[in-house]
């Protein structure tokens, strides 16, 4: 079942949301250029600096891509607020790959921003992390 948004505008950050998704988990990362910024930012799980930069969030995304053999991804609950030309994208997400010799399921959170130049949404910054310990 796909997700859809009454607000147009909604729909097509949606779409660009799926789409750069889609990228990096059905092994084609270097589609990832089409959805990010050339300024984008990124705090990830296990970087302990930001990534600054449309080359330094591709390499990120696509070692990953390359090191883990991932078998599901799905993207839960999610909500956009848009502000004029730019998006925000929080939604809680569920995944299983092999990475290492071994399964790894996993779920947490992930928000996007994003903005619109040119007509297209480009991711511009993303934070993501698993869900705290409990």
């Amino acid at each position: 079942m796909s997700i859809q948004f009454d607000e147009p505008a909604k729909q097509e950050v949606w779409q660009a949301l799926r789409a750069l998704n889609d990228a990096w988990t059905k092994g084609k990362p270097e589609d990832l250029n089409n959805y990010f910024h050339k300024g984008m930012v990124a705090i990830t799980a296990t970087d302990r600096e930001r990534l600054e930069g449309r080359e330094a969030c591709f390499k990120s995304w696509n070692n990953f891509a390359k090191a883990a053999k991932i078998h599901h991804w799905k993207e839960v609950d999610p909500r956009i607020q848009i502000y004029g030309n730019t998006a925000v994208v929080t939604y809680y997400f569920d995944m299983s790959f092999n990475m290492g010799g071994q399964t790894i399921n996993l779920g947490g959170r992930d928000m996007f921003v994003f903005v619109k130049e040119g007509g297209k949404w480009w991711a511009v910054a993303d934070q993501f992390s698993t869900y705290p310990a409990t």
